[in-house]
């Protein structure tokens, strides 16, 4: 019998990893997947971040497994195969860990290229862009043996469009799309569809620096047509279609979830825009 186009989204019995599952996207993502039916091992930087989410996925059905790693060193990336050891193998891994440049008490750091130290430009390409490379080569002999395998990288519109002030994370993020497309080719005969998925500007905390800032809030809302910041459940239902059997003929693809930001010329072409409060006086 076929399956109903409702049927497609379920994950009842996939075994699933999310990465950076401890907040923000990463948890709505886990928790999406999780009501959806799928078995998790979530990751985060420590085993107590990921508690809460932990408890709340469990709530439909299973208790997921933690295979805590912090993904400044890309040897962490093992945590793949603890994953895949407790949950029997792996069918889909949602790659959403990544940060965004931070000065010395931890706040972001926004700020031009020639005024980003380097150590910071390798700490944000060290976790954005080398893990993800290591968490992908872990991954690919698990999902390898899956018979409907998926691999989501969380990319973001700023891969896509240009992002003054935030040059790395942006770098990063191209680098991700670049690496989905190249990868999406080289394991198709392998069964294993790989996307990156794009948000544009979305109310978490990694982004209260920017949502917190009036001046700089209104600059970006405005290059965005639909006039407005998205939020996590929306990043997560659209990470659901790409895991599950819905978009099976889907792969090798930059899906922007970004309420237009993308859309040449910000799809704002006739509406003035406030000036950058980047711009020099």
């Amino acid at each position: 019998m076929p399956k109903s186009i409702l049927d497609r989204f379920r994950l009842d019995g996939r075994r699933a990893l999310v990465t950076g599952a401890s907040r923000g996207i990463g948890r709505a993502v886990a928790l999406a997947l999780a009501e959806a039916g799928a078995r998790l091992a979530l990751s985060a930087r420590t085993e107590a971040a990921l508690a809460d989410t932990a408890a709340e996925a469990a709530d439909h059905g299973h208790r997921p497994v933690l295979v805590p790693g912090d993904l400044t060193d890309s040897a962490q990336a093992a945590l793949v195969d603890r994953a895949a050891e407790a949950l029997g193998g792996l069918d889909i891994v949602v790659h959403n860990a990544g940060i965004l440049p931070t000065g010395p008490d931890g706040t972001t750091l926004l700020a031009p290229l020639q005024h980003l130290p380097q150590p910071v430009w390798d700490q944000v390409v060290a976790v954005n862009l080398n893990a993800t490379a290591a968490i992908c080569r872990q991954a690919h002999a698990h999902l390898a043996r899956s018979e409907e395998a998926s691999l989501v990288l969380m990319s973001s519109v700023a891969g896509l469009v240009g992002t003054p002030m935030m040059e790395a994370y942006a770098a990063t993020k191209a680098a991700q799309v670049s690496l989905a497309r190249s990868l999406a080719t080289g394991w198709a005969r392998d069964g294993i569809r790989v996307n990156a998925l794009c948000p544009g500007w979305v109310r978490t905390d990694m982004t209260a620096a920017v949502h917190g800032n009036p001046a700089i809030e209104a600059w970006l809302l405005a290059h965005v047509p639909m006039g407005r910041w998205g939020d996590a459940d929306e990043v997560a239902a659209a990470a659901l279609f790409l895991a599950s059997p819905a978009s099976a003929f889907l792969t090798g693809q930059a899906v922007a979830l970004d309420g237009g930001l993308s859309v040449p010329d910000g799809g704002l072409a006739g509406t003035p825009k406030p000036p950058s409060p980047f711009a020099a006086p």
